[in-house]
């Protein structure tokens, strides 16, 4: 049965074995006084390290002998990975084959072996399964098992640690394993603290569960926040969710680019999509709160940079930094250069320009000019058409 005891003897436990991460004030203007707890800095990247480790160390001797087998979206995988090689232990990994790069070869990097399984986490899950009854292993559960909840409830006992004044918790829920340790331990040393959890829009099964009454299972599931793209919840982790969280909210895609963004360029922090929707539900005023002392948890910062250029260029569209214009000019010496100027003249910065003489409806007379701007804001992008069209020329897109 979970207790409060099981969760202070996982402290022990993982006190020597992680890092208890720094909890940073995020200077952002939203209704609430937002803190971040920074689990993107904690060792493997994330927070499941605290709930793999526990896990594996309260296995019997039997068990270890066997090995272990996990699933996972890639935290999971990672954090059983180094939690088996410190305990001498075989691990066996299923991951989606759509996991980023970076966790697959991180999980390799920490002894572990690889099996990649077409579809999502939960195909993951399935074949993890398949193989723990066909060769014996122990199954490592990333998020529907007492200890690995316990593991992860730890993060509240670090917060209210420092932080016994903080009025909110807000984590992201994938499974439901961080949401329902954190919440647990939070309620049981104060409770009349809120606990809030966040899932992607596009992710939404245990938000879909509590509003149904009842664990559902998705069709499909995608979304930027890998991390926490399940299609079911766990059976204990919906019991303990109904029971501990006060609400659950839900971010969009573009609500998660910019959460990412302005931790990079607020606080130097990277993030992965998991790891800022609790940011992002703060940021967009979600919660039920007003000028309350919030702590988010940033439970991951493993994202592949390949994907990391694109949020960011996704997150400087969606907050007014850049933008795409398409400009029609009459096909005349001059046309050019002075659709270039105006916008100059108006403060962007030009990134790229591509001109096209010859025109989609066969109008020879007519041209076009693409460009991609570095901007200031939505404000100043209306500032700039204005002023092209202001001097003649007709804005397409």
């Amino acid at each position: 049965m979970l207790t409060i005891d099981k969760v202070r003897d996982a402290e022990q436990i993982l006190s020597k074995v992680i890092n208890n991460t720094d909890i940073l004030h995020m200077p952002i203007k939203c209704d609430n006084d937002v803190y971040l707890k920074t689990e993107n800095l904690q060792v493997t990247g994330s927070f499941k390290i605290r709930g793999a480790y526990y896990k594996i160390s309260k296995l019997s001797e039997e068990e270890k002998k066997r090995g272990v087998i996990a699933c996972s979206a890639g935290n999971h995988a990672q954090g059983v990975a180094l939690a088996a090689r410190q305990n001498g232990i075989r691990a066996l990994i299923c991951l989606p084959e759509g996991a980023p790069i970076s966790k697959i070869e991180a999980t390799r990097s920490y002894g572990a072996e690889i099996c990649l399984v077409a579809g999502v986490y939960d195909d993951a899950y399935s074949k993890a399964l398949e193989l723990q009854k066909q060769y014996g292993y122990t199954f490592i559960h990333p998020f529907d098992d007492e200890d690995v909840i316990a593991g992860q409830g730890t993060l509240s006992l670090e917060i209210l640690e420092e932080m016994p004044d903080v009025d909110a918790i807000v984590a992201p829920i994938g499974g439901g394993g961080l949401i329902s340790g954190v919440a647990f331990a939070a309620k049981q040393l104060k409770p009349d603290i809120k606990v809030y959890g966040v899932q992607a829009s596009n992710a939404s099964s245990m938000y879909n569960s509590i509003k149904e009454g009842r664990a559902i299972k998705l069709a499909s599931v995608n979304t930027l926040a890998d991390g926490i793209a399940v299609k079911q919840p766990g059976d204990l982790t919906f019991d303990l969710t109904k029971k501990y969280v006060d609400e659950i909210f839900t971010v969009n895609e573009a609500e998660i680019y910019t959460a990412m963004l302005t931790l990079i360029e607020k606080k130097k922090l990277v993030a992965e999509g998991a790891g800022a929707v609790a940011l992002a539900a703060a940021m967009y005023n979600k919660l039920p709160i007003v000028n309350k002392k919030v702590c988010c948890l940033i439970s991951g910062g493993n994202i592949d940079v390949n994907r990391l250029s694109r949020v960011i260029t996704q997150g400087l569209l969606n907050t007014g930094r850049r933008c795409m214009l398409t400009i029609q000019l009459k096909d005349t010496p001059g046309q050019l250069s002075e659709a270039i100027q105006c916008v100059a003249r108006n403060g962007a910065n030009v990134i790229s320009a591509q001109h096209e003489r010859l025109a989609a409806n066969g109008d020879i007379d007519t041209c076009y000019l693409r460009m991609e701007l570095e901007t200031r804001s939505f404000e100043h992008i209306e500032s700039i058409k204005s002023a092209l069209y202001g001097n003649g020329f007709n804005i397409i897109v």
